[in-house]
């Protein structure tokens, strides 16, 4: 279902129906690794700056925009300065041929006249109770949904403090190239982890190039804290009257 949801369908109160979760999370096996020729689609859903913003009423911006690739498509618009982007490569050019960042696509995320093409892009905005509990975003290409996920996954269910959610480890896996973990040079996969992943058939790689760039808010009660990711040059700031 990855694709634009004007053309295809996209079932999403099936894909967050919590019976459908624990269906899907039961298929995983946490001692050996999934054979890839195996994995199936089931129900699934049909260089990049960000920022995050919160204001003391508690509006909450969470703004992710891009050239797609570094400089986009090359081109300088003429007397204005500025370039013009390459999202046409998120796009499924042709079924089975990956992009600039190895994702393969299929027919969903063709190509067709007023389609908007997939895009990883993920500014996400988190409450609870109906107000903002935490603000967050990245670039990073198709890593950024596993790097939003780690820090969520970091935040709520191991209630590291933020500053250590965002700088922890993070790893990626995209299906393709087969059964491979990317890491990143600021925090290598090694030790125990990556040998126990190693025997279970993974082929653990460096990709790189510095996993995302985490710009984070969190709210409790009346305090806020940011955490800028210490992989990229973001700065987090509270501003007081």
């Amino acid at each position: 279902y990855l694709g634009d949801s004007d053309f295809s369908e996209v079932p999403a109160q099936r894909l967050t129906d919590p019976a459908y979760i624990a269906q899907r999370a039961a298929q995983i096996n946490p001692d050996a690794r999934s054979p890839t020729e195996q994995v199936r689609p089931g129900l699934e859903s049909h260089q990049t700056t960000h920022f995050s913003i919160i204001d003391a009423e508690g509006n909450a911006v969470s703004n992710t925009y891009t050239l797609n690739w570094d400089f986009g498509s090359g081109v300088v618009v003429k007397g204005a300065g500025f370039l013009l982007n390459d999202e046409m490569d998120d796009f499924s050019a042709k079924p089975g041929v990956a992009n600039a960042f190895g994702v393969v696509g299929n027919d969903a995320n063709a190509i067709a006249p007023g389609k908007r093409m997939l895009s990883s892009m993920s500014p996400s905005i988190v409450t609870r109770d109906g107000k903002v509990s935490l603000v967050l975003g990245t670039p990073g290409g198709s890593r950024i949904f596993t790097s939003i996920f780690q820090v969520l996954n970091n935040v709520y269910d191991f209630h590291l403090p933020l500053d250590k959610a965002v700088a922890a480890q993070r790893v990626h896996h995209q299906l393709l190239p087969k059964d491979t973990l990317f890491y990143d040079a600021y925090a290598p996969l090694t030790g125990e982890v990556a040998q126990q992943l190693q025997r279970m058939g993974y082929v653990l790689k460096d990709q790189g190039w510095l996993m995302g760039d985490i710009q984070a808010i969190q709210v409790n009660g009346r305090t806020v804290q940011t955490a800028s990711d210490p992989r990229g040059r973001g700065v987090g700031l509270v501003v007081r009257p």
